[in-house]
């Protein structure tokens, strides 16, 4: 309720905790008309405007400008629809300081060149098309072709697809430029192109197929409960899992079960034991937001060394 009671800017200051320098401001502004001056020219202003220098301050806080307030406390502008769009171009100013943090904290984690701080600024800020180009293009470098989204190697190029959500998290940009990287470096592409091509080399009807899923995925499935059973990989226990492992990994290369099956399934699983292939596998499930997966690492030392023991895997 209006008292009639009239302030001073040195009172409105008081009241308000802002400085007089701002208050004058913000008056000159129309934010806070004066309601009286006295004979000698002094403003002076009523009990409403220290409602109105509370909201003017707090709009500030939140980033908006005098223009922008002034339109809001005249009721040209509804506060909902103000707030809502100054909200929408906050999320924007956070996402590109969530990129920009992510590149230093890389940078600073690796102690960083200059060239390679540029380089991984590129990659953060990459638009989703230019991301999509780019994983198309080592995709196409490990199954040797251009994308093919409907064919039957579509399911495993999906399976190593990064998909950055529109709003990731810190963690999620610093993966993305870490996977994109690796995707770059020419031997990981070389090595998962070995790995592709010696798998679909193994079928005995000459088909093409992903190298997943396949002998590294079969492998996994089958020797992973004996990895954490404890069974020592040249034990007779390990012999029926042995068995197991290379009878899937026949069906799942459409070639017998035999010695020179077996000897290729060593050189492969070697190849593929590489630990870039599993920081990838980490980095994608960290970027698509799936559950991380195990390493693959244990189950692949256990089934080359269990299939060395067999004296099986001496064909070459």
């Amino acid at each position: 309720m209006d008292d009639g009671t009239l302030y001073s800017i040195g009172e409105l200051a008081r009241r308000t905790g802002l400085t007089v320098k701002t208050i004058r401001l913000y008056s000159d502004r129309g934010l806070v008309p004066p309601a009286d001056r006295t004979p000698a020219g002094y403003r002076r202003y009523g009990p409403d405007a220290v409602a109105r220098l509370a909201l003017v301050r707090t709009l500030r806080e939140l980033g908006l400008g005098l223009d922008t307030i002034r339109r809001v406390l005249d009721r040209d502008l509804p506060l909902g629809r103000v707030a809502a769009e100054h909200a929408a171009a906050l999320d924007a100013q956070i996402g590109i300081l969530r990129l920009r943090r992510a590149v230093l904290v890389a940078a600073a984690g690796r102690e960083a060149t200059f060239e390679e701080m540029e380089r991984m600024h590129q990659l953060a800020t990459l638009s989703e098309a230019e991301r999509r180009r780019l994983i198309d293009d080592f995709l196409g470098t490990v199954f040797g072709g251009p994308v093919d989204r409907t064919g039957p190697a579509a399911a495993a190029r999906r399976s190593l697809t990064p998909e950055l959500p529109e709003r990731p998290t810190e963690e999620q940009v610093t993966a993305w430029v870490e996977l994109a990287e690796l995707s770059l470096d020419p031997d990981f592409r070389a090595r998962m192109r070995g790995l592709a091509e010696e798998h679909a080399g193994a079928r005995s009807d000459g088909a093409a197929v992903p190298p997943r899923p396949g002998a590294v995925a079969v492998t996994r499935d089958v020797v992973a409960a004996a990895v954490s059973s404890g069974v020592e990989p040249g034990s007779p226990q390990a012999q029926p899992v042995v068995a197991r492992l290379t009878a899937a990994c026949a069906v799942a290369v459409g070639r017998p079960d035999d010695a020179e099956l077996r000897a290729w399934l060593v050189r492969h699983l070697a190849t593929a034991n590489d630990p870039r292939r599993d920081r990838y596998a980490r980095l994608l499930a960290l970027i698509n937001g799936w559950p991380a997966p195990d390493s693959l690492t244990p189950v692949i030392d256990w089934a080359v060394e269990a299939l060395g023991n067999t004296g099986t895997a001496t064909a070459r």
